[in-house]
This record gives structure tokens, C-alpha cells and sequence, in this order.
């Protein structure tokens, strides 16, 4: 019976210790209806609510507040800039740009781009695929090293115009200059 009354005991004692204010020592903006909360009242109601919050794991923060990862240039080649492009896009997001040569229709460069896209998950590349143009995708890596495989991989392929990655153009191998 006792270990029954002490079990409730420690049940009941975090309900009642947990209340931050009484009734009566609330802040005049918190007996307010909600409705009439001013924006200075509702950014002291989330600061009260995360004040709390423990703070999230680096790498569930958003990608702009995440710490930059530290650079290991011991092994870099000095006179290739892709390579410190590369090792410093590691773990960021990163956009290329994909043109298709021809005239090909939105659909046909579609099919076309999707077939790239497949090959590259199947060489665990991971790369998100958005049409811009008819002749024109962007291709969107999480992992921003990841983009130099990926461009080394789609400038071989032969209906593959060129790759533009950090603004820098890279043709097609099979694309025969156009001038």
C-alpha cells in the first residue's frame, strides 16, 4: 500500500513542480486572448517555448547555419582549382546545369535527362533532376562533390551538349563545335 501512495507521490510531484507561472504572476501580455497577440507577443512565446529546446545536432540544422567542414589541403594537387573546388562543395547543395544537343522536344529531353538521372543513382550519385528549357535541365546535388562525378559521367554521354557547374562551361565530348 505505501509503495502504491509513493508511486503517486513521484507521479504527481513533476505535474505540480512543471507550472512556470501561477495565475496571478503571469505577464500582463500573456492574459491576453490570443487573437489580440502582437507580433512582439508571439516572438516572446516561441523564445518561451525554445528557451527549453536542447540545440539540434549539426547536421540537422538547415544548410546555411551548418559549420563549414574543415578543408584537408595536405592532399590536394595544387595546380588542378577543380580538385579544391570539389573537396570545398563536399556536403553542400549544388546546382549544375545540363544541356541536351539537337532540337529535342520537352518530352524527348525529358526521357533523355531521366535515363541520366537513373544512371547516376545507380552509381550512388544522388542528383535531383528539374527541367528548365526544352533542351535545358538542372540537375541538383545534396553532396556538392558529388557534381565533378557526375559531370565526368554526362559529358561522355552523346546526346549531351554540355555542363556548366560554378559557372564553367564543360562540352560534350561527342558535341562537334558549332560555329
Amino acid at each position: 500500500m505505501k509503495t502504491k501512495y509513493l508511486l503517486l507521490l513521484l507521479a504527481i510531484v513533476p505535474i505540480v513542480l512543471s507550472k512556470k507561472f501561477k495565475a496571478e504572476e503571469k505577464p500582463e501580455w500573456a492574459k491576453k486572448d490570443i487573437r489580440d497577440y502582437s507580433e512582439a507577443d508571439l516572438e516572446r512565446l516561441l523564445d518561451q517555448w525554445e528557451e527549453d529546446e536542447e540545440p539540434l545536432e549539426a547536421d540537422e540544422l538547415p544548410e546555411h547555419l551548418r559549420p563549414q567542414p574543415k578543408l584537408d589541403f595536405s592532399n590536394l594537387d595544387s595546380k588542378n582549382p577543380e580538385d579544391l573546388l570539389k573537396v570545398s562543395k563536399k556536403g553542400r547543395t549544388l546546382m549544375t546545369f545540363v544541356s541536351v544537343t539537337g532540337n529535342p522536344t520537352r518530352d524527348e529531353a525529358e526521357e533523355i535527362t531521366k535515363l541520366w538521372q537513373t544512371s547516376l543513382w545507380n552509381n550512388h550519385i544522388q542528383a535531383e533532376r528539374y527541367m528548365v528549357d526544352d533542351n535545358r535541365a538542372i540537375f541538383l546535388f545534396k553532396d556538392g562533390a558529388q557534381a565533378w562525378e557526375a559531370k565526368d559521367f554526362l559529358v561522355d554521354q552523346e546526346r549531351c551538349k554540355g555542363v556548366t557547374i560554378e559557372n564553367k562551361e564543360y562540352p560534350g565530348t561527342h558535341v562537334k563545335d558549332e560555329l
